[in-house]
Order: C-alpha cells, then structure tokens, then sequence
C-alpha cells in the first residue's frame, strides 16, 4: 500500500508523463517557444502583470473517497475503541484540471491536444512508469528538491490496484463555478479523475490465531465436533439479559449486592468482569455463593466499600466468567451497562447559616471524585459548583450566600449521573417516596 506521500506521488507522475511527452513530440520546435508543465493553482500560474507563457498547468482540485474501497478491512478497531484490529485503506479518486497557457495564437489549442493524447494513451500508470518518474538516476536525484526527492518512498508502484486515469466532463455550469471560486481567468480545460490511490498506515494489529478445530476432537476418529445447530429461542451458551441493582433502583452504589440475570449462569468458579473504558478500569469481583435455587439464571456479586478507592462513578461493562460442567474452559458471557452512582455518606445534614445568609458545609460521598469528572452538588431545585479540591476527593466544600431556609432534597451529580433520591422500593400502585438525602439549612 502506498504511503501519505502518494497523492503528491500521482502529481509527480502525470507531470513528468506530460513533460516526456511534449519532449518526445518536440512540441517547443512546433510552438517556437519552450513549454512548461507546472502543478500550480490556476492563480498562481501567471504572475499579476507578468507576461503570458506557453504552459500546461495540472491542478488537483478535489479529492473524493472511493465508493469501491471505502469499506475494505472495517471494523478496524474492537467495540472499546483501543486495540486495531486492521489498517484499512484510505481510498482516494483524485480530481485533477488540465489547462493551458499560452500568449501565441493557437498554442493552447495545440498543448491541450497533446496533452490529452498523452493522458489518453496512458490510461493506466504502470508500476515501471511510476517507478521510473519517481526514483531518478543519482546524479539528477542529488539535485531534486527534498519533497521531490521523498516520492521515491511514497509506495504508489507497490500498490495493490493500479491507478487509472478517466477523462470526466464538466459542463459549463460546474467549469464555470470552478473557475468563479479560483478567482482566475478562464483558460482551455480538460477534466480527468485518477482512480485508485490507496493510503495504509503500517501500525500493529490484533490477528486473531487460526482456529484448529470446531469444538472438542473425538479421540478414534480424530474429526472434531463441526459446528452445533440448536434450533430453540435460549441460547446455548451463558448469557446475560440484566443487571438489577438492589430496591429497584436504576443505579447501583458502593455497597450495593447486585442481581445478574441471564441463561446458564451456573458452574464452578464464578465471577464477575467491570471494566470502564474511560478510566481504563478492569476489575475481577467473586461472586457471592450460589443459590439453592435459580443459580442457573441468576448470579450475584457485592460492591464492597474496598471497592470505593478503583471504581469511580460512570457506566461499566459487566460480563460474567464461569467454568461449566462439560467444558474443558470457563466461558464469558456477553457484556451489558451498569451505571454506578455516588452515595452521599453525611446526610441528613444540619446547617447554619452565619450572619451574612451564607451556608456553609462539607459533604462526605463514595466513590472518590477523580480528574477530569465533573461535579454539582443540586438543592431543591438549584444547583451548586464546589470549592476547589485536590483530586482524588471524597468529600467536598461548599459554600452558599444568600442560602435558602430549609429542608432541601440533595442530589450529587458526578459526569450527569445523580445520586438516588426516590425511594423505589414499595410495590406498585404505592406511591414513591424521597430517601432521607437532606440538607437543613437554618
């Protein structure tokens, strides 16, 4: 695959493919004058005020993705966004404009003839001709400028698919907003689209090993198990559907002994995988004992306090590990959300205020606040920001003029998750209650 330097490479080629062209067919005998071909844009070719030369100019005016290519080696990372999987192309179609300059009657009409026979009879940029215009001898490649020079490891040759060149046309309408936007004079055109150049970075990637056999290998005949079509609605494997923090509630806390429900959750030596991409926290829990009944569908682990000081508060991955009967391996189950909250672990909490109606008061919580987290402390209705604090923190300062009088319902709300405040318990039809999370200013 080729490298970043390859569109410049493809300029390189089409330039020097003209420049050997209009040499071979002596057209600067024809003109009577020497003939250029530049790579500049349109208004940079003639200078303000400068006189006019016999010129060919190849400007690249747009790049667009190539619809063929585009989907080649996705997914190109894992669901958490961390490790590569592959480095997939970068497929490019290059958009090029050929025009001509020239102060002399009829010499643009005879460059642009020529140079459209050249690009026609080349309509694929062989892997000797890039080769040849990019690697110069060595004593002229001494000479070339430093980008010139750094083509020659552009990889274009190398490339899997051959790059192609197409004329495109362009009615008048299109050519004259091209030319409107480059704030230029208009000059003969030809339109042409290079197709394919293909982008790939060389970085490490996960390969997956090949797989031996499909299943356990019968130890007579050799053949292994082949693939196992199980035509029911439960999945044959563990999986899990829910993760049910206590009292109902939508968020689990330090402290908490969670539900995870699911098929075939059973077996020998069960735990529990959480894992935060975000702070990159991968952590192993054990899962409590099993059971009398439904250890099947059902496991259960606790959020120790000891947990407090490497899980922070945000949305987790929890999966399931367990070695079943019959399986030479443990198994891992799929991977659903569970958000863990922040416990205010003051409350309720009594204030006065100092002569002025200012409120001041700490607030003890678990787990720590870490860098980066945002924080609101929210009373009633308002919200309020912190003093500042060394991070990682457990408990904050907070400091209210003009504070309201009276019992407010608190909320701490760590990256928009809020602590719990309704008590969730009662079954329905009961009507809810608030938690005992107050702070009472007087």
């Amino acid at each position: 695959m080729s490298t970043a330097l390859a569109i410049a490479g493809v300029t390189a080629v089409l330039r020097d493919l003209l420049n050997d062209g209009l040499i071979n067919h002596n057209v600067s005998g024809q003109l009577g004058s020497s003939v250029t071909v530049s790579v500049l844009a349109p208004d940079r070719v003639v200078a303000t005020g400068g006189s006019e030369a016999s010129q060919i100019n190849l400007f690249l005016y747009l790049v667009t993705p190539n619809p063929g290519w585009r989907n080649e080696g996705l997914a190109s990372r894992d669901a958490s966004g961390r490790l590569r999987l592959s480095n997939p192309p970068l497929a490019l179609d290059l958009h090029y404009l050929l025009s001509v300059y020239s102060g002399g009657d009829l010499h643009a009409e005879i460059l642009l003839g020529y140079a459209m026979q050249l690009l026609h009879e080349m309509p694929v940029l062989t892997r000797d001709a890039i080769r040849t215009a990019l690697s110069p001898s060595p004593g002229v490649g001494t000479a070339l400028p430093p980008a010139l020079r750094a083509l020659a490891d552009s990889g274009l040759e190398e490339q899997v698919e051959l790059i192609k060149l197409t004329p495109q046309y362009l009615n008048t309408e299109e050519m004259s907003k091209l030319w409107t936007a480059m704030q230029s004079h208009f000059r003969p055109t030809a339109a042409y689209t290079v197709s394919v150049v293909l982008i790939e970075a060389q970085q490490p990637v996960r390969s997956p090993l090949p797989v031996l056999s499909r299943g356990s290998v019968d130890p007579v005949t050799g053949r292994d198990r082949g693939v196992v079509v199980d035509p029911g609605l439960v999945p044959t494997v563990p999986m899990l559907t829910a993760a049910v923090p206590p009292l109902r509630q939508p968020v689990a806390r330090i402290g908490d002994t969670i539900d995870l429900r699911g098929n075939f959750l059973d077996g020998s030596g069960r735990e529990v995988l959480l894992s935060n991409d975000r702070f990159e926290v991968e952590t192993t829990i054990a899962a409590l004992a099993a059971p009398a009944t439904g250890a099947n569908t059902l496991l259960r682990f606790a959020l120790a306090p000891a947990l407090a000081a490497s899980l922070p508060v945000g949305v987790y991955r929890v999966g399931a590990r367990m070695l079943r009967a019959g399986n030479p391996a443990p198994r891992e189950t799929n991977r659903i959300a569970l958000t863990l909250a922040p416990q205010m672990t003051n409350l309720p909490l009594a204030v006065v205020r100092d002569g002025a109606g200012t409120a001041a008061f700490t607030v003890n919580f678990t787990p720590s606040l870490r860098p980066g987290q945002s924080v609101l402390l929210v009373l009633g209705q308002d919200e309020f920001v912190p003093q500042a604090a060394a991070l990682p923190a457990t408990s904050l300062n907070f400091v209210i003029p003009n504070a309201p009088v009276g019992p407010l319902l608190a909320r701490l709300r760590i990256d928009g998750i809020e602590s719990p405040i309704i008590d969730l318990s009662q079954e329905q039809p009961a009507i809810a209650r608030f938690l005992d999370q107050r702070v009472v200013i007087t």
